[in-house]
């Protein structure tokens, strides 16, 4: 069993939690020649038994300094300096609290910007690629993996992909992607797999679907808790 990052955005994260997503596709690099039906890369042979923490986009609570120096200068916070002490906000659930502190009063902050609760000063957006361990609140036990080529996507994975239901047809993770491949809230793709093309091609740029590469199927079921408080509470 190997633990491994992976990468999610905001819609994608809410899918996870709200229980409609169980699948992921990912591209494998590089691409092979050819693959026999059936046949499983060698790399991904084990992968059937990993588990993901996932890296989402987050907020975390800094002071404005780690201190003074000996002269009486504030100490910067490193740009990476993530104390696992300090406050996380996840930015798929909306915008952190914006609360009045004594640095800048009771109505805190504007103009995007949020004051962070005391003895805090502010809230600071991070990527998700820079997201610590210790700060994932997602776990994803893989259950199954499979490789084949793009199009086969089939209408019951496009949907445990996270595809909606919409009315009359199909969107892929609500409303975030609307302008995805021209779709419009009147416009609804009638089938699932072409709501996961739309996907697909605005992740990975136009003409991404059409090229059909091997991918990487990976079937999980997700623990809503930090991977290493698993542990903790198997324990």
């Amino acid at each position: 069993m190997t633990d491994r990052s992976i990468l999610f955005s905001g819609p994608m994260v809410r899918a996870l939690l709200d229980g409609r997503k169980t699948q992921t596709r990912r591209m494998l690099k590089p691409q092979p020649d050819d693959i026999l039906e059936g046949q499983i890369p060698r790399q991904l042979r084990t992968a059937s038994s990993d588990r993901l923490w996932v890296k989402e986009s987050w907020w975390i609570a800094t002071m404005y300094s780690y201190g003074t120096t000996p002269g009486g200068c504030e100490i910067c916070p490193p740009p990476l300096a993530h104390r696992k002490r300090d406050p996380v906000h996840y930015d798929a659930d909306g915008n952190p609290p914006n609360v009045g502190n004594r640095t800048y009063g009771p109505d805190g902050l504007r103009g995007g910007s949020f004051a962070a609760p005391d003895p805090y000063a502010v809230w600071l957006k991070k990527p998700s690629i820079h997201m610590p361990r210790w700060a994932s609140r997602l776990t994803l036990i893989v259950t199954d993996v499979r490789v084949q080529r793009l199009q086969d996507i089939s209408e019951a994975d496009a949907i445990a992909e996270g595809i909606e239901r919409h009315h009359s047809g199909w969107m892929p993770y609500s409303t975030a992607f609307y302008e995805a491949d021209g779709v419009t809230p009147a416009n609804y793709h009638p089938d699932p797999r072409e709501s996961y093309r739309s996907l697909w091609n605005k992740i990975n740029g136009f003409g991404a679907w059409e090229s059909n590469p091997w991918i990487a199927c990976y079937s999980f079921r997700v623990i809503k808790q930090n991977i290493d408080q698993i542990e903790k509470v198997a324990a």
